[in-house]
């Protein structure tokens, strides 16, 4: 799939153009430490990729779920059915950026996993699982490489942050969990990456099909709900305002908002960011 060139890209390529003029005129310490740190490291850019996947959720599942049913905007897992007049839940608007991922040549994976998943696909198992749990305890992520694929995975805690998150999931007919509380830990993100450095430019690929992964499920969200009877009105309004639903321009511009200064910056400082990461190896072929 080709990738359409964002705003985002355009912005980093300025950021580019400033730095390599920093380096071309700085002091030649400056210059060789430039040189040193010239790969970076996944764990640090996965670490930018899910802060971005975080703020789109959390936008998501407040301002649109949350606020959309309070206005009468329905969702549901089976949301592309042709018979639900529905818009997808957090859980498979994440499911949307996934496949719009693997269908880009950026070899970022993205996963959602739980040990109570409702869907037993989505099951951790083995040592991932003892991965997982250790986090729920002290809910810091986990860098690994695992072993039998030689890919790198990084898990970040999954955490209610919506009644509607915990109220799914417990009134759920296939939910082995039906106490789930606000602020539980109720799965993990899971980014995988096939090597543990990676360049700027590929760093900033990866950011930029992750952006148009997010555009991707949003406009496959308003699609559908075009075909409804009544559909939501689209403009620059939201739920929390009626029954409105913002553009996919409005969205998107409302996520640059929040990630954009935090991603640049992470950008700005990333090649002086050490490169040296020692993993735990776990040998799991479920990721």
């Amino acid at each position: 799939m080709k990738i359409n060139p964002s705003r985002f890209v355009i912005s980093v390529l300025i950021l580019l153009v400033v730095m390599v003029y920093l380096f071309v005129t700085a002091p030649t310490p400056l210059v060789e430490a430039s040189h040193q740190d010239r790969l970076l490291s996944v764990k640090t850019i996965m670490e930018i990729a899910n802060q971005e996947n975080s703020a789109v959720r959390a936008l998501y599942t407040t301002e649109i779920v949350a606020a959309g049913k309070k206005a009468g905007i329905k969702f549901d897992e089976h949301w592309k059915d042709e018979d639900v007049e529905a818009g997808p839940l957090p859980a498979q608007f994440l499911r949307e950026t996934a496949r719009y991922l693997e269908r880009t040549p950026v070899r970022l994976g993205l996963y959602l996993g739980s040990d109570y998943p409702i869907n037993n696909a989505n099951h951790f198992e083995g040592m991932q699982l003892e991965m997982f749990l250790a986090m729920r305890r002290d809910r810091q992520p986990r860098f690994f490489r695992v072993a039998d694929s030689g890919s790198y995975a990084y898990l970040f805690a999954d955490i209610a942050i919506a009644k509607p998150c915990v109220e799914c999931h417990n009134a759920h007919q296939q939910s082995p969990k039906t106490n789930w509380r606000l602020d539980d830990v109720m799965g993990a993100t899971t980014w995988t990456y096939p090597t543990d450095t990676l360049s700027l430019v590929e760093a900033i690929q990866i950011l930029d099909a992750l952006r148009q992964g997010f555009r991707a499920a949003y406009s496959a969200y308003l699609k559908k709900m075009a075909t409804l009877d009544n559909p939501p009105r689209i403009g620059t309004q939201w739920p929390r305002e009626g029954y409105y639903l913002p553009s996919v321009e409005v969205f998107m511009a409302e996520i640059e908002q929040r990630v954009a200064v935090n991603t640049l910056n992470r950008l700005m400082t990333v090649n002086t960011e050490s490169i040296t990461t020692a993993p735990v190896t776990i040998h799991n072929e479920s990721l």
